[in-house]
């Protein structure tokens, strides 16, 4: 089982169990301990990993870090622990800051067992950044980062490799953060930036207000053309799949209908049905979850089997809705207004799969 298959197994245990974790010690446990795990170090050794590590502040003494990785016999990254049901925040990370300040760890860690912020000393050594150069929700995990955490790994740590990985991770977030402010809402400098290359005229104030609008709109207008061009390419290699084997033995009442001629695939749908497969990523291998058109609604199911319906897409009029299947697959339309919207049926989606995979 490679890394990022360690990390979906842990997801999907923290998901079952999470209602059951009321404690820190209990988080812990049941899932900071697995993290360490899985990111191959031994939790029960204590030339590797020693829990409450003792880092005296000052004048306080026998304060302790919940764990300490180390690194031929120095603590290298610190992991300091909160309850699954704690939201992080800066209070927490103060706390880190403290203990990592007394010790020769470059990398700090907060945890509830689940979202994990990670930093370093980049700004000023040997004290804690006051941001985190990476976040990282295993229940609901940005796959791009999960090579960047691999260097984490017993493996493949390497303190200097990682402080780099950490230098630049800090500054796409930081770009990707200026970029999302000026999507929304561009400031007068990026219109003028954007307008130096091709406007030769005096920017004045009531140009840079004429343009600001058409700079917002050309910068989605961008951004719609990469995702449509990403929805195209998919909707190909779809097309390109084998059919579904016309032996299998069918329902009297096809959950899905089969599709015919004359039928349109949307680039809604298609955006729809990655957002399915993203939901369903923690528990599930997203390869088993297939699309199948029809002419009333896009189905999607598992393992490409109309015994398994996972949801039902109807996008065809004026108002939305997503069909959700109960254990006797008897569907229930929902409205929605965005497709955003698919993510608060995250829950009963993963159900729907569990009534198949039990």
């Amino acid at each position: 089982m490679d890394f990022a298959d360690k990390l979906v197994s842990l997801a999907s245990r923290i998901n079952k169990q999470k209602e059951a974790i009321q404690t820190e010690e209990a988080a812990k446990t049941a899932f900071v301990m697995p993290f360490i795990q899985t990111l191959g170090y031994d939790v029960f050794d204590p030339t590797e990993v020693v829990p409450e590590f003792i880092a005296d502040v000052g004048s306080k003494k026998g304060e302790k870090i919940d764990y300490a990785i180390m690194v031929e016999g120095k603590p290298s990254l610190l992991i300091e622990c909160k309850c699954c049901n704690a939201d992080l925040c800066d209070n927490h990370a103060a706390q880190l800051r403290r203990y990592f300040h007394v010790t020769a760890a470059r990398i700090g860690v907060l945890t509830n067992g689940h979202k994990y912020q990670i930093f370093a000393d980049l700004d000023e050594p040997n004290i804690m950044d006051e941001k985190p150069f990476m976040e990282i929700d295993l229940l609901d995990l940005d796959e791009q980062l999960v090579p960047e955490l691999k260097k984490l790994t017993k493996s493949s740590f390497e303190l200097d490799q990682m402080l780099s990985t950490a230098s630049n991770l800090k500054y796409t977030r930081e770009i990707k953060g200026y970029l999302e402010h000026q999507l929304k809402s561009p400031d007068q400098d990026f219109v003028r930036l954007v307008l130096a290359d091709f406007y030769t005229g005096m920017k004045t104030q009531i140009i840079i207000e004429q343009f600001t609008p058409l700079v917002k709109q050309a910068f989605y207008a961008v951004i719609n053309d990469q995702i449509n061009a990403r929805l195209k390419s998919a909707l190909s290699s779809e097309s390109q799949l084998p059919e579904q084997n016309t032996n299998e033995e069918q329902p009297d009442e096809p959950v899905v209908e089969e599709t015919a001629k004359g039928i349109v695939t949307t680039g809604e749908e298609m955006e729809g049905y990655y957002i399915v497969r993203a939901i369903l990523r923690p528990v599930v291998d997203i390869e088993r979850v297939a699309m199948r058109d029809t002419k009333s609604y896009c189905g999607i199911l598992l393992d490409n089997n109309n015994r398994k319906p996972i949801c039902r897409l109807h996008f065809n009029s004026q108002q939305k809705y997503i069909g959700i299947f109960d254990g006797q697959k008897n569907e229930t339309r929902m409205p929605i207004d965005s497709l955003n919207e698919l993510y608060d049926f995250t829950d009963q989606i993963r159900t729907t799969v569990s009534f198949y995979e039990g």
